[in-house]
């Protein structure tokens, strides 16, 4: 069996063709540290601002206590054609108020699950990215984006 030959990336295309995979794999991943312990699992952002992700989470969840120990995060991208987009970051609680609440009026599973804005156990993480990196699948080789 040959070896896929990837086609080949214009520097100029990297921003549009990592935001068309954050677009198309709506669910990534998102790496926490627990201690000395790597955990991943699925995330659902309730925005999107480029590259900067919101991520709606519960006080009583184990990854609050994890970004709170440790707030570098990052967040990982699959789409269906396999190409990659990796977000490392770090994840700041949102406290402004016009924020939240744009937040909250855009997304009516928040507004079921929680009843209000109000609720305390509410957290919106903005995640800020640090670097970006895409890979076309079988490429075997990621590309910075520029994040500006």
């Amino acid at each position: 069996m040959t070896k896929p030959v990837p086609e080949p990336i214009n520097p100029a295309d990297l921003p549009e063709l990592a935001r068309a995979v954050i677009a198309r794999a709506r669910f990534p991943q998102l790496a926490t540290i627990d201690g000395d312990q790597p955990r991943v699992r699925p995330v659902s952002p309730v925005r999107t601002d480029g590259f900067t992700i919101y991520i709606a989470n519960l006080r009583s969840y184990h990854k609050t206590g994890e970004i709170a120990a440790n707030p570098n995060v990052e967040l990982a991208y699959l789409d269906e054609h396999h190409d990659q987009v990796r977000i490392t970051g770090v994840a700041e609680i949102v406290s402004d108020q016009p924020t939240l609440q744009d937040i909250w009026d855009s997304n009516p599973l928040l507004r079921q699950y929680l009843g209000s804005i109000d609720n305390p156990e509410l957290i919106i993480y903005r995640v800020v990215p640090k670097k970006v990196r895409f890979m076309r699948e079988w490429a075997l080789n990621y590309h910075d984006v520029p994040i500006a």
